[in-house]
């Protein structure tokens, strides 16, 4: 029987599209450019994505964002110099996500029957900064730093459910990217899958449906957090 719910964050939880899209506006209102922001938000978050997945060892996080932007920015022909104004409102943009509108709701609702925790590739420190800044009621913020395991191999779920005393059968895994929840299966986890079809902005092509007959596909988390309170898994 599930006794927990890990959860992939960013997309799933918090909308980082619009939240990076509208600090690339507010960076460079000034500036007289005409920008192309959700394109900006799009290849910053794949190029830190990309940069997580190829580190070794602890992962430090404002180096990544830090490096991965200044990357983004040189090729789109624009700049936000170390220590600026404009480094400094877009790097802050990770720590203040907004939630999708149905995040924070269906996770109350989950809590009353189940610990409920982020569990993502992402460090301890911005993920409970963003969860603060978003309301997101975690009971645990699972870092990778602490755990020292990733998503992709399984090695993350797996001490994740260790952390709390649980078999892998205990736990759910609740995710909008097919790939997350494939790994999680893959070492035990139980899976769940709704689909946030706005997160790469109007352009997107991925994860519009469920790839696998996932245990769970709900339509949102409220959805989810429905058929947790009249199934038993």
């Amino acid at each position: 029987m599930v006794k927990a719910i890990f959860f992939d964050v960013l997309g799933t939880i918090v909308d980082w599209n619009r939240g990076l899209s509208g600090g690339f506006d507010r960076a460079f209102a000034k500036s007289g450019k005409d920008i192309a922001a959700n394109s900006l938000a799009t290849a910053w978050y794949r190029t830190y994505r990309a940069r997580l997945a190829s580190s070794a060892g602890a992962i430090q996080a404002q180096e990544h964002l830090a490096e991965s932007l200044a990357q983004v920015l040189a090729d789109a022909d624009l700049e936000a110099p170390a220590g600026s104004r404009e480094q400094e409102l877009l790097l802050a943009c990770w720590q203040r996500f907004p939630a999708w509108p149905d995040s924070v709701p269906g996770l109350r609702a989950l809590r009353r029957e189940y610990v409920i925790a982020s569990c993502t590739d992402l460090p301890t420190a911005p993920m409970t900064w963003l969860a603060k800044h978003a309301g997101l009621p975690w009971d645990l913020v699972l870092g990778s730093d602490l755990l020292d395991g990733r998503t992709h191999d399984g090695s993350l779920f797996l001490k994740a459910a260790a952390t709390l005393d649980l078999l892998p059968s205990e736990v759910m895994y609740a995710s909008a990217h097919n790939a997350d929840l494939a790994a999680a299966r893959a070492v035990g986890l139980k899976t769940a899958f709704f689909a946030r079809p706005k997160e790469f902005g109007p352009d997107q092509r991925n994860d519009l449906a469920p790839r696998d007959s996932w245990d769970i596909v709900a339509f949102d988390l409220l959805d989810l957090a429905r058929y947790m309170e009249s199934a038993v898994y």
